[in-house]
């Protein structure tokens, strides 16, 4: 007899079944059942940490992401060749049956509003999160560690200049 879907997402860390950090959709099973409602639907920790930081990223006034020695690090892996940039940088999940808490470290330029940059971080992240995972975001944290000064530019350029 098939089984009704039940719509819940579990977290499970048993990993002879699944790696943890994985959030299981569960769906229905049995003949009788919608095509599309039959099995389940895994969603791993660091797709929540890829959506949020791209959705980060997307607002005017956010220069990087992430603490003084992740943005150091991740400078240096940005000039290897090969090298892609590191998205999750500055993010932080916990992601639990049915929701999900975010943490964000930004860098924001100087002279935009501290607030408003936060605030419009907070709902592209949520909006983003809910729309693609279907988790519901009961808070999204955003910290700034720092202001990027336009002569922060200007002292970077002259010492690539130097070095050869």
């Amino acid at each position: 007899m098939p089984t009704q879907a039940t719509a819940s997402v579990t977290k499970t860390d048993d990993t002879a079944r699944q790696p943890s950090g994985i959030t299981t959709v569960n769906g229905a099973t049995g003949a009788g059942e919608p095509a599309a409602s039959r099995g389940k639907t895994s969603i791993a920790d660091v797709v929540v940490v890829k959506i949020a930081g791209m959705a980060a990223r997307e607002i005017p006034g956010v220069h990087d992401m992430g603490g003084g020695l992740s943005r150091t690090l991740g400078a240096v892996r940005d000039r290897v060749p090969g090298g892609r940039p590191n998205v999750g940088r500055g993010v932080k999940v916990e992601v639990g049956e049915r929701q999900t808490a975010i943490d964000l470290d930004l860098v924001v330029e100087y002279g935009v509003p501290l607030t408003d940059v936060a605030r419009d971080v907070r709902e592209n992240v949520i909006a983003a999160v809910e729309r693609i995972t279907g988790l519901e975001v009961v808070e999204v944290n955003v910290a700034v560690n720092d202001v990027h000064l336009p002569e922060d530019d200007d002292v970077q350029a002259a010492g690539e200049t130097r070095v050869e």
